[in-house]
């Protein structure tokens, strides 16, 4: 495996900057994560590593080699990519084996049977070695793909939303055994996403990125609870925080529109005279005693919670309840904050200060 290094890598087409001086570390054995909406420069960041394309600056380093001159060969990366790029006419087998009977590799048809056999097992696809892949399911065709990528065991596997077009069950289990596999061969990997559940599932670190720069990089823990700024508080989380105009006044603050105000605590020096409040959804708790009062303006019961939009004054805050709420359309609710989880950003949308 192999430790990975982008040192300030900007990448032009025509008159798009689709990277600009993008850097981050991949650790030997780092399930890492780029997460960011279509057009952000994902793919591309991918393909850089990969030397299907030359950066017009910075560099690539493979355990802090430069890999410029590198062939995409000498690199040694395996790519999984979102279609599946499977040959039909070859079987399962086959299409496994492929990578591995490359001239230059010289490995003999016994290890390649044995490597395979290993492989299949497991990714569950044993009984479909002798399958042409033309008759198999999205599913299953994403397993062989993986399975093509992962047994050759190279230095770096790129994977390039590998799950996107698979239903949601199959997401979900091959979330799971992706992750397994990849902890149990200690394997360094570098998946792309715009899928804020994968990233936050999968990761042990996520780059966040928008418009070709990096504005955020962390474990899941570090990007959901300490957003660095508005868009990643938004596109973290679901359902999405709550962002509030909002107002502080002789050490409180006020949100804009809302009969709600409270102490500044700690915060209060730092925070500029207009800013935005960020308050996830579960931590917005309806209590009989709570501090604040609303009406319930729309329920979405979604079994494991309840979300409950609660109307206070101009604002409708987004309420999560776990299970099914027994609030009616109409009904007046109160409710209560956590002050020690919310979320300062000023005007620029950069991150102030947090409780």
């Amino acid at each position: 495996m192999a430790n990975i290094e982008l040192k300030n890598i900007t990448k032009r087409f025509a008159k798009t900057t689709a990277l600009a001086d993008v850097s981050f570390d991949i650790r030997d054995g780092e399930f890492f994560v780029l997460l960011g909406p279509s057009g952000a420069g994902k793919t591309t960041t991918l393909r850089v590593i990969a030397g299907l394309e030359q950066p017009d600056s910075g560099g690539v380093l493979f355990d802090g080699a430069p890999a410029d001159a590198m062939t995409t060969p000498e690199r040694d990366v395996a790519f999984v990519f979102q279609q599946y790029s499977l040959y039909p006419t070859m079987t399962v087998f086959d299409n496994l084996a492929f990578p591995l009977r490359a001239p230059s590799r010289q490995i003999p048809e016994a290890s390649i049977k044995e490597r395979i056999g290993e492989v299949a097992e497991k990714l569950r696809i044993t009984h479909l070695l002798d399958r042409k892949t033309a008759r198999l399911s999205g599913g299953e065709m994403q397993r062989v793909s993986i399975g093509r990528a992962i047994v050759r065991d190279p230095r770096i596997f790129l994977m390039d939303e590998p799950l996107s077009n698979l239903d949601f069950k199959l997401r979900e289990a091959l979330r799971v055994e992706l992750k397994h596999l990849q902890k149990t061969r200690a394997s360094t990997t570098l998946f792309v996403t715009h899928d804020q559940i994968e990233a936050l599932t999968m990761a042990d670190r996520i780059a966040v990125l928008n418009n070709g720069k990096v504005v955020q990089i962390g474990t899941p823990h570090d990007i959901y609870d300490r957003p660095a700024t508005t868009f990643v508080a938004q596109l973290v989380g679901s359902p999405r925080i709550n962002l509030l105009p909002a107002a502080r006044d002789d050490g409180r603050v006020h949100v804009d529109g809302a009969p709600t105000a409270f102490e500044a605590n700690g915060a209060g020096a730092a925070l500029p005279g207009s800013f935005t409040l960020g308050v996830r959804p579960e931590d917005i708790q309806p209590r009989p005693e709570g501090a604040f009062a609303g009406t319930a303006a729309l329920l979405e019961p979604l079994g494991v919670e309840t979300l409950v939009y609660i109307k206070a004054g101009e604002r409708t805050l987004v309420s999560s309840v776990p299970g099914i709420s027994r609030y009616a359309i109409g009904d007046a609710v109160r409710f209560n904050i956590v002050r020690e989880r919310l979320h300062y950003f000023a005007p620029n949308g950069a991150r102030v200060s947090s409780q």
